[in-house]
């Protein structure tokens, strides 16, 4: 089995003339945490949104296992075991946080939502459903509605729903936006244990903790690669430091 999992070749996206991405060649290896940082306006989304086919690209291609997915729906790319976050994030605020990951684990099943399923039929999910609230720290909180649920614990129910999937791939854009530092070590402490047994690619700003999570770290600017290694080898980039990390955060 190729050791890259995830990659892709001149991938370019423009909209009515402008190259939000440009040529960009992504090579992300199995079983590793791999960060997309830049500043604003860089073309992280962009990219995010070409991988888990939310944008169709104007040109360059998108492999995942070796397979060509460029022309491959959304809906197919998460049960071939890529998953973007926010597709399985808590969208039913007046469920409880168990009932949330209890709809997530009926998706692999392929299965539609069975709302209409007797109690004794979706209690058997519960097992695995109070397993992953408890491997995110969640176990307190199973029967308490996801709309009451303070911002921190939000994101640990985002990624219980999304460890639900069984993914073989989590793409988690900007899993640290808007937490507090308590929460940010808690949510790291997360994803270093279920990128034990899955590849994580991610978009972040907080530097400390691409610092400390990944173990590669591609950084955009104007669409394209300005430079991949390492923290410590981007973050001494001259041209990186410039138009990135500014020169008191190398």
């Amino acid at each position: 089995m190729s050791d890259l999992i995830l990659e892709t070749r001149g991938l370019t996206k423009e909209f009515r003339g402008f190259t939000a991405v440009r040529g960009v060649d992504l090579k992300v290896r199995r079983g590793k945490i791999h960060a997309l940082i830049g500043p604003n306006g860089a073309g992280k989304t962009t990219v995010f949104n070409l991988l888990t086919k939310f944008l169709e690209p104007t040109s360059g291609r998108i492999f995942y296992n070796g397979g060509d997915i460029t022309a491959t729906r959304p809906a197919d790319i998460a049960r071939m075991g890529l998953v973007r976050s926010f597709q399985i994030s808590a969208v039913f605020p007046h469920l409880t946080v168990r009932e949330n990951v209890r709809v997530a684990l009926q998706r692999p099943l392929g299965n539609s939502f069975h709302f209409w399923r007797s109690q004794r039929v979706l209690d058997r999910l519960n097992g695995r459903a109070d397993e992953l609230l408890a491997s995110v720290g969640l176990t307190g909180f199973a029967e308490h509605l996801a709309v009451a649920l303070p911002y921190g614990r939000k994101r640990a129910l985002e990624i219980a729903t999304t460890l639900a999937l069984d993914p073989e791939m989590m793409l988690l854009d900007e899993p640290m936006s808007g937490l507090g530092h308590e929460d940010i070590s808690r949510i790291a402490d997360l994803i270093r244990v279920a990128a034990r047994a899955r590849t994580v690619l991610m978009v972040e700003h907080n530097l400390s903790v691409v610092a400390d999570l990944s173990d590669t770290i591609t950084v955009l600017t104007r669409g394209r690669v300005l430079a991949e290694g390492d923290y410590p080898t981007v973050s001494s980039h001259p041209e990186v430091v410039e138009a990135y990390l500014g020169t008191g955060h190398a």
